[in-house]
């Protein structure tokens, strides 16, 4: 399978590439919106849809937008398909407009959005940074609903707000509250990172060079990259010379 083909961009996101399991973006969501799959499922779907969204405009302009103003412009079209999405909720699903409160609105400075605006859309075709976007979108989804699941099940005894047989008796409440939210988001990214030793994946770094959004901050790395290369060599020529 080619590195960049349309399967590959798609898996990419769900697999190689999980925004919250693998790069760790997104945590602030995916914490407070698994307590229930309802929340979850809304959640992933209206990120999924300003990720396609925002991916697909922003592609389309890469060459008209300045280079010096791409962020604030890259926050403007995002917080356009947002707004869409609330006043669409907020028409026809109020119950889940209600139950996603002010994180609806703060997906306009989620960090996987304006990431693959940053890292995806701006360098490459229309076709291509859609279907990143619903590929980030989904992996984003199938996390947030599969903690939920284990969240709700475990935590309420209950299944999209359906009593589960024997669960509903025995149960961990401390799972559906914020302890137990990162207990679940731990354990769920050790056996990612298990899984990724296991069949032989690249241990991933955790410098700059590491860094999903490092091309943000590219001159401030190599900054600091070089001020600490600077004072390596004196500490060592002091050594030298004791």
């Amino acid at each position: 399978m080619k590195k960049n083909s349309k399967l590959m961009i798609l898996l990419r996101g769900i697999i190689l590439e999980n925004p919250v399991l693998v790069l760790v973006l997104g945590t602030c969501p995916t914490l407070a919106q698994t307590g229930s799959v309802i929340s979850a499922l809304s959640m992933g779907l209206a990120a999924t849809a300003v990720l396609a969204c925002s991916n697909t405009v922003i592609s389309a302009l890469r060459k008209v937008i300045p280079d010096t103003v791409r962020i604030p412009c890259y926050i403007v079209i995002i917080a356009g398909f947002v707004s869409v999405v609330q006043m669409l909720m907020h028409a026809y699903l109020p119950s889940l407009y209600d139950m996603m409160g002010v994180y609806l609105a703060l997906i306009v400075v989620n960090c996987i959005i304006l990431g693959r605006a940053e890292m995806f859309a701006r360098k490459n075709t229309v076709l291509d940074s859609l279907i990143d976007g619903v590929g980030m979108g989904l992996g984003f989804l199938l996390t947030l609903v599969i903690m939920a699941t284990v969240r709700e099940v475990l935590g309420a005894g209950t299944f999209a707000g359906h009593p589960v047989p024997l669960f509903s008796k025995y149960n961990f409440p401390i799972l559906t509250q914020a302890p137990g939210g990162f207990l679940v988001f731990g354990i769920m990214i050790a056996v990612v990172n298990k899984l990724s030793s296991l069949r032989g994946g690249a241990r991933r770094d955790f410098d700059c060079a590491g860094c999903p959004v490092a091309g943000m901050c590219k001159k401030t790395c190599s900054s600091d990259t070089a001020e600490a290369a600077s004072a390596a060599a004196e500490i060592t020529e002091e050594r030298e010379n004791a």
